[in-house]
């Protein structure tokens, strides 16, 4: 499923590739985040060519609510679904159940929580998690899992963890119990917690790693703690997980986030920032973020960088793009997805270069400052 090609000796960035039946990835790679099916504004064609885009993510939460497992197996599948034959990561629903804590309870058997579309209530347990996981028939799908909330005291943050190991085993048991719905193959990926305690972090990496997943998250970051608490809890876990499966860092984050985690380890990403942040106005380039909404690009009638393969730097002018976001265009909350998502895609290109050409370490620092700088 993954294979590692090169690794550095000056930082702890590589460079893989796994192996799906629905396509190849190359990692470090950025996956767009696709909840309900759709990555907000952008169409299939669009991410397959204009984007590159390798992967997609989908939600087990969103898409069990609507349209519902019963649909979704009579359409034979989210690929089918949604016309999208490349590789696709389905998450659990674990972190929605998280974020809607005023309507859940958990308990040994699984989460409980009410529809935050119509106040249904339902059940999740490890079991049935991994059911609609197959029905969905997404190539890569994550565990059942519990993320604490941060900041969270230490025996809170190690209960959630032990039952979070409960529920892998059950959740990797039903895993290899059942098989696909529709002909080709599924991985499973465990996820690691522990909040920020390094000692659970450590318990939890080596527990993960036992039950042999394909692959292993990290979990439970980029939830409200410092960015550099982020950058010191995901440094010291990637020590502690196995050099032959693929690492992916759950929800993170800005370019500059992904440039300083591929140096800590990490290959894998998703983010709803590029898309999230288009749509407020906020462009990410290869020189710094701009917020397109500002009066200063309201005169501004120059292209943003012709050498860029999007139309919002080869074609149109930037008053242009900000007379978009002012008169609240739906053409402007295109134009700036479709970038932000072109540009995260080229960096994790440019990443795996780099690396490949042994340049990445005198080359990420200077990067960071770059594509961090606001213009």
């Amino acid at each position: 499923m993954f294979q590692l090609k090169k690794t550095l000796s000056q930082t702890k960035a590589r460079s893989g590739q796994i192996t799906t039946d629905h396509g190849s990835i190359n990692t470090p790679i950025f996956m767009p985040v696709g909840t309900l099916g759709t990555v907000k504004a952008v169409n299939q064609d669009d991410l397959l060519h204009k984007i590159k885009a390798q992967i997609i993510l989908g939600n087990t939460y969103h898409l069990y609510l609507r349209p519902g497992n019963e649909i979704m197996q009579n359409a034979g599948g989210l690929h089918r679904f949604i016309g999208w034959d490349k590789p696709i990561l389905t998450d659990s629903g674990g972190y929605q159940i998280f974020s809607l804590a005023e309507i859940r309870e958990l308990k040994e058997k699984g989460a409980t929580f009410q529809s935050h579309l119509d106040g249904s209530k339902h059940l999740f347990t490890p079991e049935n998690v991994v059911e609609t996981q197959r029905i969905l028939g997404s190539d890569i799908m994550m565990i059942l899992d519990e993320c604490p909330p941060w900041p969270a005291e230490y025996d809170y943050v190690k209960n959630s963890m032990e039952l979070t190991h409960r529920w892998a085993k059950r959740g990797r048991d039903a895993f290899l119990k059942s098989g696909s719905f529709y002909g080709h193959q599924q991985f499973q990926f465990g996820i690691v917690q522990g909040g920020t305690y390094k000692d659970l972090r450590k318990e939890s990496s080596e527990y993960m790693s036992s039950l042999n997943f394909e692959g292993l998250a990290i979990g439970g970051l980029s939830v409200g703690e410092p960015t550099n608490l982020m950058y010191e809890i995901t440094d010291f876990n990637t020590d502690y997980l196995p050099d032959d499966k693929p690492r992916y860092l759950m929800g993170v984050g800005t370019p500059g986030n992904l440039i300083q985690c591929v140096a800590m380890g990490i290959d894998m990403f998703d983010c709803v920032m590029p898309t999230r942040n288009a749509r407020n106005g906020m462009l990410f380039t290869r020189n710094g973020i701009i917020n397109i909404r500002n009066a200063k690009w309201k005169n501004h009638h120059k292209l943003l960088d012709p050498d860029f393969p999007t139309e919002v730097c080869q074609r149109y002018r930037m008053s242009y793009i900000h007379h978009l976001f002012r008169s609240k265009e739906i053409l402007g909350l295109e134009l700036a997805s479709k970038h932000n998502l072109t540009f995260y895609l080229w960096l994790m290109e440019q990443i795996r270069k780099k690396i490949q050409e042994d340049k990445f370490h005198f080359w990420y620092q200077e990067m960071i400052k770059q594509v961090e700088n606001r213009i």
